[in-house]
């Protein structure tokens, strides 16, 4: 049967390690848990390992974890003949805001409590200065072409 003969807490390489050897014959097959769910392998997240023998040896690996990440992970070995799992502890980054927040970063400002009439109001009113500043814009230009490359003499230069 499986038999895990390493699992050791996550390392940074060039990406976050959690290195293990597993040992069986047949090979057993392997999966991951992350604090008790069944944990999909992405491109964040992702499992490489080569077999030698009968060991299996290999790296859980994280391109740039965050605090999200943090949890047991538990390795699961299963073979025809059984199967083994063993948990360890990552922790990759602290939480930005721990404990409590200030009710002063909870609270919504006025201005942005709105009914949906006034806020579809405030948002034509936006939406008709950016179409009057696009248009007057436009004039400009073409007053700037038209009339502003003549010479004040009347000299071709």
């Amino acid at each position: 049967p499986p038999r895990i003969l390493t699992l050791e807490e996550p390392v940074l390489h060039l990406e976050h390690c959690i290195a293990f050897a597993v040992h069986g014959n047949p090979a057993p097959t392997l999966h991951w848990l992350h604090n008790g769910q069944v944990l999909r392998e992405t491109e964040i997240i992702h499992m490489e390992f080569y077999q030698q023998g009968e060991v299996s040896e290999g790296c859980l690996l994280f391109n740039k974890p965050t605090h999200y990440n943090n949890g047991n992970y538990t390795i699961v070995a299963t073979n025809q003949l059984g199967s083994a799992n063993q948990t360890i502890k990552g922790h990759f980054l602290e939480k930005p805001f721990p404990g409590r927040i200030s009710v002063y970063l909870i609270r919504t400002p006025k201005f942005l409590c709105l009914d949906s009439k006034a806020f579809s109001f405030q948002v034509s009113i936006a939406v008709g200065l950016a179409a009057f500043a696009c248009v007057l814009l436009v004039v400009l230009f073409i007053m700037i072409n038209k009339y502003g490359r003549r010479s004040k003499f009347g000299m071709k230069g």
